[in-house]
């Protein structure tokens, strides 16, 4: 009398037959019943789902994790194209600006309706502006060495940098700002163009509008396009 067959279950090894299986793809070709024949763990409870309807639900989360991709990326692409109106009309702002009163009221108009930045500051040493008729308006400011060692240590030797402002320095270095009542933030950056020529303050009441993780390439860029204005617009000493 014959014995019974073997369970396959107990004399192949899965993994070879995985190994096996991953080495000819085309097995199921002309097997397409045994397709329909496999279960496979299901995968949003304990039970068993067929191959197919386990193929379907694998397809359909890839789907929604493409969507929510696509969305993600078509998000940040009317992010940085309204980045790139925002800054693009603070320049030219800026480059219409006929002397330096009007190229900082300019900059804190576009700050402030624009960037969600109320208070700006920019701090001068007094022989950029000795040439001028008047004594600066502002936001700008002559920086004298109180402010410039202040502003020099919230740097701590960086070229720009985001951090508090409290209510103290807000006071020092935003005179012209009411101070709020509590630390603010900041972005500070340095102005030079070849030598120092002071300082640039963006400041927000909120304490984590500027915050420390934050890069700095915007406050540097605009510090950049400041520092080269101020020196173009700066009359002549006689």
């Amino acid at each position: 009398m014959t014995g019974a067959a073997p369970d396959p279950r107990k004399t192949l090894d899965p993994d070879r037959v995985a190994q096996w299986l991953a080495c000819h793809p085309d097995f199921f070709v002309g097997r397409e019943g045994l397709l329909q024949q496999l279960k496979v763990p299901h995968p949003e409870s304990r039970g068993a789902t067929s191959l197919l309807e386990r193929l379907v639900h694998d397809l359909r989360s890839r789907a929604e994790q493409a969507e929510w991709r696509l969305e993600q990326l078509l998000e940040s692409a009317r992010h940085n194209e309204g980045q790139y109106r925002r800054t693009r009309e603070l320049v030219l702002a800026l480059l219409e600006a006929e002397d330096n009163d009007a190229l900082g009221q300019a900059l804190a108009t576009q700050m402030s309706e624009h960037f969600h930045t109320p208070a700006v500051a920019m701090w001068c040493p007094a022989s950029l502006t000795d040439a001028e008729p008047m004594p600066p308006q502002a936001p700008r400011q002559i920086l004298d060495d109180h402010a410039g060692q202040r502003l020099a240590a919230l740097l701590d030797g960086r070229p720009s940098r985001c951090t508090r402002l409290t209510p103290t320095d807000w006071k020092r270095l935003l005179p012209h700002v009411p101070a709020p009542s509590k630390a603010g933030s900041c972005a500070l950056s340095r102005l030079t163009l070849g030598e120092p020529l002071g300082y640039l303050v963006l400041a927000s009441p909120d304490p984590d509008h500027f915050r420390a993780s934050m890069d700095t390439l915007f406050t540097e860029y605009v510090g950049e396009v400041v520092a080269r204005l101020l020196v173009s617009r700066a009359p002549s000493s006689p």
